[in-house]
């Protein structure tokens, strides 16, 4: 009798991305209206068009309302500002790269924090990497996360990786990653992401490996990073449980070799870095998630949204107080 081929569930984006959009679909008919999301295109790349296509599509056929500037580069900075400005915008999302270099990050964080989609906002970067999870000492209104980083978190609960009988904020623990990728955009702050949640992750860069960890035991609050000196992918992959890679350009391939016999492995490139032999040694294989990604940039606008009226809320209640203060002195 012939050997049996290996089984390997391949699982959708979209899929995964239905189960979100319920979610966002509760938290709209709350808030009864349409948020306006304004994307800016500034960039030549042609996954930044059809990210912003993407987008447009996905917002319009879920009860929110998007509109897509086109503006030359060398304006982008006062369109801006204009939005930032402007009461009917809700959330703003740039499509990056722009300028690719330095230019790029000062653009980040001139987009207002109470319209920043993305969560590239220094305050919400920081509170990433800190691990801070919260805006508000009562620890009601969450922080915002990148989109993609969020959509691979949201992937891995899908997947049931996160182990939900464990604590919140310890679920990954026990888990080894391996992230293919350091950029500061993804890279980086998935591993940081990922290693706050409790997990230990390897990313690895062109030029290096590096160890994302909270300590054994988890005593750390949040992640620390120590160097890998001499470590390749001969290291990390044959001990990682999960695999994720976004290596741009379509000559990488994550050896499958070195996978680990039923490894989760995850592409988040526009460009496939895993090759159809992936579905010898994978367990579950993700080939995309740029649908994920959409939906968690319409999550992030909720909850901006819920944040800004929750805000309202709260200065209204502080003003009645105030006032029958002032009326009974």
């Amino acid at each position: 009798m012939a050997d049996e081929k290996p089984h390997c569930k391949v699982v959708l984006a979209t899929n995964i991305a239905k189960s979100l959009l319920e979610e966002v679909q509760d938290g709209l008919a709350k808030i009864g209206r349409k948020p306006l999301l304004v994307g800016f295109l500034s960039s030549t790349d042609p996954a930044a068009r059809v990210y912003a296509e993407w987008t447009g599509k996905t917002a319009n056929e879920n009860g929110f309302a998007f509109e897509l500037r086109e503006i030359d580069r060398e304006e982008l900075e006062d369109a801006l500002l204009d939005a930032n400005n402007d009461a009917a915008v809700d959330g703003i999302i740039v499509y990056y790269p722009i300028f690719g270099n330095r230019q790029d990050q000062y653009l980040q964080q001139i987009v207002s924090i109470d319209k920043d989609v993305e969560g590239l906002s220094h305050r919400y970067i920081f509170n990433m990497y800190q691990n801070i999870r919260f805006l508000d000492h009562a620890n009601t209104k969450k922080s915002i996360l990148p989109c993609t980083p969020l959509a691979v978190i949201k992937i891995l609960e899908y997947l049931r990786i996160y182990n939900t009988i464990l604590p919140y904020g310890n679920r990954l623990h026990g888990r080894t990653v391996t992230v293919i990728n350091r950029s500061e955009v993804v890279g980086r702050p998935l591993a940081a992401l990922l290693a706050n949640d409790g997990a230990c992750v390897y990313s690895v860069d062109i030029n290096d490996v590096q160890q994302f960890t909270r300590g054994e035991g988890l005593r750390k609050r949040r992640h620390e990073v120590h160097e890998k000196p001499g470590w390749t992918l001969e290291n990390c992959l044959p001990i990682s449980d999960v695999v994720i890679s976004g290596v741009p350009g379509d000559k990488y391939k994550v050896p499958a070799n070195l996978l680990r016999d039923g490894a989760v492995c995850i592409n988040f490139s526009s460009d496939r870095n895993f090759s159809p032999d992936v579905k010898e040694k994978a367990s579950i294989y993700v080939p995309a998630i740029g649908k994920v990604t959409i939906v968690v940039l319409l999550r992030n606008l909720l909850r901006i949204v819920q944040n800004k009226i929750d805000a309202a809320a709260e200065a209204s209640r502080e003003n009645v107080s105030e006032a029958v203060q002032t009326s009974e002195s």
